[in-house]
């Protein structure tokens, strides 16, 4: 069989990932190799790669227009993100053309190599939804006389990185809702939810603290719970389809009529999920907590706050400054609080010993020749000086007005005038 002489043929990148995976973003260079082996001598018209990226949207919607009929409209969008064409080798011919001109593969393995970068600009990350997709691939076709070509497809992954060290994606979220159970004319009280996380962006693998306070009066008994969803939103011809997923989820104690609920830093991992995906014109993904009272027999209380998960983890100084902006939200949390008296000078232990050295050291002036050599020790010993003695008594009170202004107008009388 003619067929048989290609035995192998496949593509093999160069560049993978810790995970011997092929994981690439916007900007990168993709290398690879193209292998074919064969058992025989064969003559090959070319060997050509075709490297594309399309994110595309499909789902039907049909309609019953009577007993024995139906109306079905298809919902069909696509955006191409690469598209890159190579020779490896030849060029392609049609069949009518002189037999000339072809390249001979001797028997063996043959390795031809390929290299091409992705575009500078946002691409869309790799995903696969129930009505849309967005896919990354590399074909290569070898073209023989007279024969079918041979063709070999793979597959790479592209993420389009989010970095959470951003302000907006560092700053807290916060929520709060209420409503009131009513059965025909009775009406008990409200049940009422505020929540707080310290920031909006996360990644797949941390824990989202989750800071909540509910409050039940009324005549049922209720469950604080609180969930991560996934959104996926597909637009095909000015339309929207839309999938939600739920992802991870947690449960409180069950709330009794009267009685309230704190979680103080209540923690809801974030397992393995697909990035969120915010630039691609077709293709949505988001996510969203939400913290909410499951009602019995009626409509929950939620309240949801939006995240964004993202590629590039937190840092460490990204880290500390979301502690402190988690802290200082932590004090607009508790509902103004009395704020502490400011620190008294007289509690620091420095002596007027100490302070007179201090001042006495300071209060010189360098000569000309050496003042720009001695500036920042100068500066140096100022920065360190101890804070002045606190006291009631004001050292430099303002002049008494009404003498002063007398003597002041004697002597503006006893001018001569002009």
């Amino acid at each position: 069989m003619v067929l048989s002489k290609v035995k192998a043929f496949a593509i093999y990148f160069d560049n993978l990932n810790e995970h011997n995976l092929p994981v690439f973003s916007g900007g990168d260079q993709i290398s690879g190799r193209v292998v074919v082996e064969v058992t025989e001598e064969v003559r090959v018209r070319s060997l050509n790669i075709h490297a594309r990226g399309v994110a595309k949207v499909r789902w039907t919607e049909s309609r019953n227009t009577g007993a024995n009929t139906a109306y079905t409209q298809n919902y069909t969008e696509e955006v191409e993100y690469l598209n890159h064409y190579d020779n490896l080798i030849g060029e392609e011919r049609d069949d009518e053309s002189p037999d000339e001109g072809f390249t001979v593969l001797c028997t063996g393995v043959h390795e031809f190599a390929f290299s091409l970068n992705l575009p500078q600009m946002p691409l869309a990350t790799s995903f696969e939804g129930k009505h849309g997709s967005v896919r990354y691939w590399v074909k290569a076709e070898l073209q023989r006389p007279w024969l079918l070509p041979v063709k070999v497809k793979k597959e790479f992954i592209v993420f389009e990185h989010i970095d959470i060290n951003t302000p907006l994606l560092l700053a807290p979220q916060a929520g709060t809702k209420e409503k009131t159970l009513c059965c025909w004319f009775c009406a008990s009280g409200p049940i009422s939810i505020s929540a707080k996380i310290e920031r909006k962006g996360y990644t797949p693998g941390e824990s989202i603290q989750i800071f909540a306070e509910v409050e039940n009066c009324s005549s049922r008994v209720v469950v604080p719970k609180a969930a991560l969803y996934q959104t996926q939103t597909f637009y095909a011809k000015g339309k929207g389809k839309q999938i939600q997923q739920l992802v991870s989820n947690l449960r409180g104690d069950p709330l009794a009529q009267g009685k309230s609920q704190s979680w103080e830093g209540k923690s809801l991992k974030i397992p393995p999920v697909s990035p969120s995906i915010i630039d691609c014109p077709i293709i949505r993904v988001e996510y969203a907590l939400v913290v909410y009272v499951d009602v019995p027999g009626g409509l929950n209380l939620n309240l949801s706050l939006p995240l964004v998960i993202g590629t590039i983890p937190l840092h460490a100084c990204s880290s500390r400054t979301s502690s402190i902006s988690s802290q200082t939200s932590n004090l607009r949390w508790s509902l103004q609080e009395r704020p502490e008296a400011p620190p008294d000078y007289s509690d620091l232990a420095v002596s007027e010993e100490h302070r007179r050295d201090c001042l006495q050291g300071s209060d010189w002036s360098p000569p000309p020749e050496e003042a720009e050599g001695s500036l920042q020790a100068y500066i140096t010993e100022f920065r360190y000086l101890p804070p002045p003695l606190y006291s009631e008594v004001d050292p430099y009170p303002d002049p008494v007005e009404g003498p002063r202004g007398a003597e002041d107008a004697g002597r503006w009388d006893s001018c001569p005038s002009r």
